[in-house]
């Protein structure tokens, strides 16, 4: 579990915006999320993402799921612009998601060289909110009813 965790944090600090120095690009593990939806659902095929048919709704959200990780990614889309896409992480235990929410709040803080506003610090509900050129990473912790763990990318609309 804790190899599992340590991957999950590496994988978002490493890929989350691209690299500093003034990109205005969202990213998602290097994949600029203001491209056209198709070419974005291409990009993330093409890293292993496969899309639950199951669980989406065609024309407003898709829903992904990876083999080897233990989230779950959903697109938002209008037309062709990405409106957000969000990791899901449900673990066993409230421990693991606080440690998880922290490791990844840690590794954004690195990444995007900023503190992140943090308008919610409890025990069960954490959340860290950062903002980028390109737009922005909310990192919630939710352990009301059961371990969760999300990541929002929110891109800055295009102009």
């Amino acid at each position: 579990m804790k190899k599992l965790l340590v991957m999950a944090v590496a994988i978002v600090a490493l890929c989350a915006c691209g690299g500093k120095g003034g990109d205005t690009v969202l990213r998602y593990r290097g994949v600029s999320l203001q491209q056209p939806v198709a070419q974005l659902v291409d990009s993330l095929r093409a890293i292993g993402f496969v899309v639950d048919s199951a669980a989406s709704d065609s024309g407003t959200t898709l829903v992904f799921a990876h083999p080897t990780e233990v989230c779950r990614v959903l697109l938002a889309y209008k037309g062709d612009q990405v409106v957000a896409l969000q990791e899901d992480y449900a673990l066993s235990s409230n421990d693991s998601t606080r440690q998880l929410w922290q490791q990844l709040r840690d590794g954004l803080e690195k990444e995007l060289g900023t503190w992140p506003d943090c308008p919610v610090l409890k025990d069960d509900h954490k959340e860290a909110n950062f903002e980028s050129a390109g737009g922005f990473i909310s990192v919630l912790l939710e352990n009301t009813y059961s371990p969760n763990v999300h990541v929002r990318y929110t891109p800055k609309p295009s102009k």
